[in-house]
């Protein structure tokens, strides 16, 4: 395959000392979203409830409903998705925003946890925001990754991006990194997204993140809106470094986003999940495993299976293939059949060439 030029764009990421890329453990980010509902202290718990997880990240949004949207009522301003029908998007966005004067709260409690937070900017006034709190990296939704502006200004600031791809194309796939690129950023990680909330599995392709990863050999992860966990673990078994998935509390139905989010110990279990399959995937090797070693000698070999006499020839009922080990091996099966023992020998012997009259 013909790799795209990312030019600097390097093969590892660093956010807040930690570094991300295939050869590192995953990095798992729980998106808090609009599942505050409008309450700091609701957002405040979501991210003691994230913290607690074990999840690498937790981001949060940054934007106001003036900034994203008009307030219009227009046909073309109102929902159509089943799951938000008939809002107007200044209306979902009213609800689901971050108000910025919670930020630095929110910043605050997350370094109280020693965990790190970041967050998506949705426009230039949003970057200076969070440039203010030392925002340690940018994600850019899937929605703004056409915003070629927004992309620039992130990168300008040096900081890492991780960006989302639901809905674009390989062109602006390519349109993006480049926009990166000629910013003068040096950290990008793609995430293979499906923008439908949420997402049947089989819409996932999961093939266009190792299509991506080969392509651009720079981090690839998953932005995943599935239910469950599969298409996370699925993901890093080819190649994906970084998993986002959205994160609410216990019993939590009515949030703007609870629909396609985890609570607590279901994101628990999924960290643990593509923690245990990065460990599975392990390198090729053909050594012995440290937890196979004992059990070598009870691979087969060739063992005296009834009692023979000096000079008795050898058959395939007196000299055969069995468990354990420890006797000679296997191959030497048909080449000794037929030919005299050089001496007396009993059942349960391991065989060696030593007992064979040349």
């Amino acid at each position: 395959m013909k790799k795209f030029d990312v030019g600097q764009l390097q093969k590892s990421i660093n956010i807040d000392g930690v570094d991300i890329g295939e050869n590192y453990q995953p990095y798992t980010i729980a998106e808090l979203s609009g599942n505050h509902g409008g309450d700091i202290n609701k957002a405040l718990e979501l991210i003691d409830a994230a913290a607690k997880t074990g999840a690498s990240a937790i981001k949060i949004q940054t934007y106001r409903p003036d900034t994203i949207t008009l307030d219009h009522d227009g046909p073309e301003f109102v929902v159509k998705d089943k799951l938000w029908q008939g809002r107007t998007l200044y209306e979902l966005y009213e609800e689901a925003h971050t108000p910025w004067h919670w930020h630095e709260a929110l910043f605050a409690r997350a370094k109280e946890h020693g965990i790190t937070l970041f967050s998506s900017p949705f426009d230039k006034t949003a970057i200076d925001l969070l440039e203010d709190l030392n925002c340690p990296a940018y994600k850019i939704a899937s929605f703004e990754i056409t915003d070629i502006g927004l992309i620039q200004y992130a990168a300008k600031t040096g900081k890492p991006i991780i960006m989302s791809t639901g809905m674009a194309t390989l062109a602006e796939i390519e349109e993006a990194v480049t926009a990166v690129k000629e910013a003068g950023g040096t950290q990008l990680a793609i995430l293979h997204c499906v923008s439908g909330y949420p997402t049947p599995i089989a819409d996932c392709n999961l093939s266009t993140l190792a299509y991506l990863h080969q392509y651009l050999d720079i981090p690839v992860g998953l932005s995943d809106h599935s239910l469950a966990d599969t298409a996370a673990i699925a993901s890093i078994a080819l190649g994906g470094s970084i998993i986002e998935k959205h994160f609410k509390m216990a019993n939590d139905t009515t949030s703007v986003d609870a629909a396609f989010s985890l609570d607590p110990n279901e994101f628990s279990r999924m960290v643990s999940a593509v923690k245990n399959t990065k460990s599975a995937l392990g390198e090729p090797s053909f050594r012995l495993a440290k937890s196979e070693q004992d059990n070598v000698a009870f691979r087969r070999s060739l063992y005296i299976a009834e009692d023979i006499k000096e000079g008795e020839l050898f058959t395939e009922q007196n000299l055969r293939s069995v468990r354990p080990g420890l006797g000679l091996h296997p191959r030497y099966l048909d080449e000794l059949i037929g030919k005299p023992a050089k001496q007396a020998l009993t059942k349960g012997t391991p065989m060696k060439l030593e007992y064979v009259t040349q």
